[in-house]
């Protein structure tokens, strides 16, 4: 019988890109209990939605993925909004959790919790050494103060909280909004159009120097399900795929799947972000056996492959 079966899991965030791809997971392993807010009927940033959620879906486990997130653009924009929505969301949610005596909390926090110059690979032993990176640093804050309390709480009530920290999401069914999406699929979405319009150049923003790790959403979401049946400490978690691209060579992959043949100019005056991130996953690996199995180039003609079909649905013109 499976570990699942007769778990009551709520999955915040169930609906969104990642948290569907979750919910998935969990009922190829087996969950048949599983419970997924709306944010149009409960507001997690309200304490009294939080507590109506609770006492309508009677939890044993949360999976906590709600969140207010975006790129640079998103974040520089949203700072102030960014860091109230998410640690009111995640501080009430597992406070209401404690009260109501849930056997599991899983967290699920951000890489921009790290600090802007942390070492390369980044250990989870590094958090606390530095500020996040400027430009997303009130998100990476907001979801950072889940790991102390999740510890706090372990340590004072014996409350079973995890914290995992995934680094940057892509695949199939992800925000392509231009004004609140990330690297990928920004990308992707601004080289289809070029391409549909007959553009001959394109323009990225920054250096291209950065280098970024990317986790296929479907292997992510595998790490939350195994994490959630088999992780039950207090030390955070890093989930990636170990795999670093410059932002230049990232360009030039997606120009190349999707088939632009035009130039590519450098808008420097634009934000880079944090210079470099990959990840060491070698906890994940020891204490819950994960390790991501998607190659990126196929993830990313996966992707593209999702994207164009959208976009003919949607009588895009292509």
């Amino acid at each position: 019988m499976s570990w699942f079966a007769d778990k009551r899991i709520t999955v915040t965030g169930g609906a969104g890109f990642l948290g569907s791809n979750v919910v998935v997971r969990l009922r190829e392993s087996g969950c048949q209990h599983i419970f997924v807010p709306r944010s149009a009927t409960y507001d997690l940033v309200e304490n009294e939605a939080v507590k109506r959620l609770y006492r309508d879906s009677r939890p044993g486990i949360i999976i906590h993925l709600a969140g207010n997130v975006g790129g640079i653009g998103a974040n520089e924009a949203n700072p102030g909004r960014f860091f109230y929505n998410n640690l009111m969301m995640g501080v009430q949610m597992m406070e209401q959790g404690r009260q109501f005596g849930i056997d599991k909390f899983v967290a699920i926090g951000t890489i921009c919790a790290y600090p802007k110059f942390t070492p390369v690979p980044f250990k989870e032993d590094d958090l606390w050494n530095g500020y996040p990176e400027e430009t997303n640093a009130p998100y990476g804050l907001a979801k950072k103060l889940l790991l102390v309390q999740a510890q706090g709480y372990r340590q004072q009530y014996g409350f079973n909280a995890i914290y995992l920290l995934p680094v940057n999401l892509y695949g199939p069914g992800d925000n392509f909004d231009p004004s609140s999406s990330h690297v990928i699929p920004a990308l992707i979405k601004k080289f289809v159009d070029a391409n549909r319009r007959g553009d001959k150049e394109i323009v990225a923003w920054g250096t291209g120097k950065p280098t970024r790790e990317f986790i296929y959403v479907e292997d992510a979401a595998e790490a939350i399900v195994l994490a959630t049946e088999k992780y039950n400490k207090s030390d955070p978690v890093n989930i990636g795929s170990g795999f670093e691209i410059s932002i230049r060579d990232l360009v030039d992959l997606i120009a190349e799947l999707v088939g632009f043949k035009g130039k590519i100019t450098w808008d420097k005056s634009k934000p880079d972000g944090q210079p470099r991130r990959r990840l060491d996953t070698s906890r994940a690996e020891h204490e819950f056996g994960f390790r991501a199995r998607t190659p990126f180039k196929e993830g990313l003609k996966k992707t593209i492959d999702w994207y164009l079909k959208q976009a003919v649905k949607n009588n895009k013109g292509l």
